[in-house]
């Protein structure tokens, strides 16, 4: 018999935001533009601060991507991701096992799973997670310890070893969005190249134009 049905997910444009990447602004205008001008999916990375607040900000962070039928993904946080009841869990190569992960979520959520290498490849299980996060692409500044920048052509050979969907992360703009998209991934993830825009619903529809164009 088959197993129970994965989640259903769209990885085109994927942001990656928390308090520490919006210039000082507020969160929720900021996430709230950026899916008006196209994001798929919003992954919360708040490493910092009291609990109770990471939930709350999280739980109205929810509230407001529902509306826009938008799934919010948790950063390396179960008791978060459990709390606000989110779409799922983003995973880095040193967080929790993804088996326990799933246990804990359910067959019913996301889970993903970062990989930057191709050892790092080889531990991603595709019977257990639903997407894989790869790079990163270029240079960025939004994770100090992103690693060292893989191009293109580690995009491209990660592509080759991963049979699952993967999105691209790292340094991504409106400018080589395109480039990246050639190497067959499934979208592209951004931090700083929407949540440091000064209008992030047209930085967010730029991206996804590029995007869109490519794929097509």
């Amino acid at each position: 018999m088959p197993g129970p049905a994965r989640p259903i997910f769209d990885l085109t444009l994927y942001l990656v935001a928390g308090s520490d990447a919006v210039a000082g602004r507020d969160l929720l205008p900021v996430v709230e533009a950026a899916v008006r001008g196209g994001v798929t999916l919003v992954q919360l990375r708040e490493k910092q601060g009291p609990r109770d607040a990471v939930i709350a900000r999280a739980c109205a962070l929810k509230a407001c991507l529902d509306r826009h039928g938008v799934p919010l993904i948790i950063n390396d946080d179960l008791d978060v991701a459990l709390a606000v009841d989110a779409a799922g869990l983003h995973l880095g190569q040193d967080d929790m096992d993804p088996v326990a992960a799933r246990a804990a979520l359910g067959a019913d959520k996301i889970i993903g799973l970062s990989a930057g290498d191709a050892a790092e490849a080889a531990r991603v299980d595709p019977s257990v997670v639903d997407y894989a996060g790869i790079g990163p692409a270029y240079a960025t500044g939004s994770k100090a310890d992103a690693g060292h920048a893989i191009g293109v052509a580690g995009i491209s050979d990660l592509r080759a070893r991963l049979a699952l969907p993967l999105v691209a992360i790292g340094g991504i703009t409106a400018e080589n969005a395109g480039a990246v998209m050639t190497t067959g991934v499934d979208g592209v993830a951004v931090v700083s190249a929407i949540c440091g825009a000064t209008d992030p619903e047209a930085a967010a529809r730029a991206l996804r134009r590029v995007v869109d164009a490519t794929r097509s």
